[in-house]
């Protein structure tokens, strides 16, 4: 590769999961009524775990805020009262799509056991294993940035329908680092892999993520995938049908700084 190819400074590459590395049907269709289904059976079974209560206290403070936004009354006493107000503020969370951080703790914890009883396999495209093998023997460290809590995107990846991919992922980012649309938080994942920015390539269905990404200094490629909503304006961010291409896209990309 010559100086002036945009990929050969490249030392990481960051994806999301929702739409690039996994089909937004799995998580609408598979995932969240998984969770939904499931959300009262766990919350049964874990009134007592010290772990949990923590959790709750989370929902509890993130109710506070919502409390005058139409979130549904809170009721912290007896505990059967308590759960059932955690309940159905995670319903409401979920009707709206929310990017609760406390919610996709939850999820995640109700995940695990749907992935220990063999009742989910994570799904990723076709071309996602032996991409990440190939950007592994180039000596590219590889991390995830999602709205789903760290724990729910290691069991996607280590239970997936390819096998375990978790061996080829050094780092993993939710939400407890910042708002995916901030670049902020992008700053601060940069910092946490010790590598600049501008060595760090993004990988995202949406065009506010890039948009984030590139303000703090990152390199972006628009991930457009089977099922994915056409992107209003891609705002100058290159495009990206497969994992196979990802660098000679990036080449041909204007957003690259």
């Amino acid at each position: 590769m010559s100086r002036e190819d945009p990929s050969a400074s490249v030392q990481a590459i960051l994806l999301d999961i929702e739409g690039t590395t996994t089909p937004i049907a799995f998580v609408v269709e598979t995932l969240f009524p998984y969770a939904r289904h499931h959300l009262r059976e766990y919350l049964d079974h874990h009134a007592s775990s010290a772990n949990d209560d923590v959790l709750f206290e989370r929902f509890r403070a993130e109710w506070e805020l919502d409390r005058d936004q139409g979130a549904p009354a809170w009721v912290d006493a007896p505990p059967a009262a308590r759960l059932k107000s955690v309940a159905a503020y995670s319903d409401w969370l979920m009707d709206r799509d929310r990017k609760s951080t406390a919610l996709k703790t939850l999820q995640g914890r109700i995940w695990e056991q749907g992935f220990a009883r063999g009742e989910l396999a994570g799904e990723v495209f076709a071309d996602v294993p032996a991409a990440l093998e190939r950007w592994r023997a180039r000596g590219l460290q590889i991390g995830i940035f999602s709205s789903g809590s760290v724990l729910a995107q290691k069991l996607l990846f280590r239970h997936s329908s390819a096998g375990d991919l978790s061996r080829y992922l050094d780092w993993y980012f939710d939400t407890t680092t910042g708002a995916k649309g901030d670049p902020e938080s992008y700053r601060r994942i940069a910092a946490a892999m010790a590598i600049a920015p501008e060595a760090i390539l993004f990988v995202s269905d949406s065009v506010a993520e890039l948009d984030a990404a590139r303000s703090a200094g990152m390199r972006t490629l628009l991930s457009v995938r089977p099922g994915n909503p056409p992107p209003l304006a891609d705002r100058g961010h290159q495009a990206v049908r497969s994992f196979h291409d990802v660098f000679e896209s990036l080449r041909g990309s204007s957003a690259a700084p």
